[in-house]
């Protein structure tokens, strides 16, 4: 399998605009820039695509190890909050902290902590990440 998305940039790092397309279309042109990356202005930048790719596949590969288990979860919801911080003249992605809220039913905390550890640990976006990740997984029932 293999899943492409392009980037296209024009001008300058700091004054320059560019947009990201992927070939699904959920991204049509979706603008960035140094001020959607590092400021407030309305866009995307890499490291919320990023986050949202590591809450999505680990959130996903929860729900498979929790099947797997035999257990079926009502809701399982995951924010990942990267951090960017300076690294020699540039910037290095330093870490991704998943926060989960669980509600699956029948199942006790320690068996929940082992199965998302391991959904943490295993999940392709956790696999390709050179960074520290931390996992807070709450289950609410």
């Amino acid at each position: 399998m293999i899943r492409k998305a392009k980037a296209v940039w024009q001008g300058t790092g700091k004054d320059g605009t560019g947009a990201l397309s992927s070939d699904s279309g959920v991204l049509d042109a979706t603008p960035y820039s140094f001020k959607t990356r590092f400021g407030d202005q309305k866009g995307t930048n890499p490291e919320e695509l990023i986050a949202a790719a590591h809450a999505g596949c680990f959130t996903m590969a929860l729900a498979f190890q929790l099947q797997a288990a035999g257990f079926e979860p009502t809701e399982l919801s995951t924010e990942a909050a990267i951090t960017l911080d300076p690294d020699g003249d540039g910037f290095r992605i330093t870490q991704s902290a998943l926060t989960l809220h669980a509600k699956v039913p029948g199942i006790e905390q320690s068996k929940f902590n082992e199965l998302a550890a391991e959904a943490e640990k295993n999940c392709p976006v956790s696999r390709v990440l050179n960074a520290n990740i931390t996992l807070d997984a709450a289950l609410t029932n």
